[in-house]
């Protein structure tokens, strides 16, 4: 079975306080539905048309699970919290194994 990820790029933060709850929240969610966080605000480097800000990857079992821990009723009181404290670029993806 493959795994799926959540790959986030954030382009704009306007409100770090909103991303702060949202983030306290959004982490219980994701614990909750299975994922792991591989990579979080390290250093990124774009090429192309890519956004160099605060980069996330978090690793679940399935591409199900992932997208079940992204409609979750724990994700979408984050989703409520956060608002428009950010623009990002939000995908789930299928890994290859």
């Amino acid at each position: 079975m493959a795994k799926g990820y959540w790959v986030s790029s954030y382009r704009t933060i306007s409100d770090p306080e909103k991303l702060a709850a949202y983030n306290e929240l959004a982490g219980r969610a994701v614990r909750a539905g299975g994922g792991r966080v591989l990579a979080r605000d390290g250093q990124v480097v774009a090429h192309d048309a890519g956004i160099a800000g605060r980069t996330i990857l978090i690793e679940f079992d399935s591409f199900e699970q992932a997208v079940a821990a992204r409609e979750s009723e724990a994700y979408q009181e984050a989703l409520v919290v956060l608002g428009d404290a950010v623009e990002r670029d939000f995908r789930i993806i299928e890994g290859l194994d």
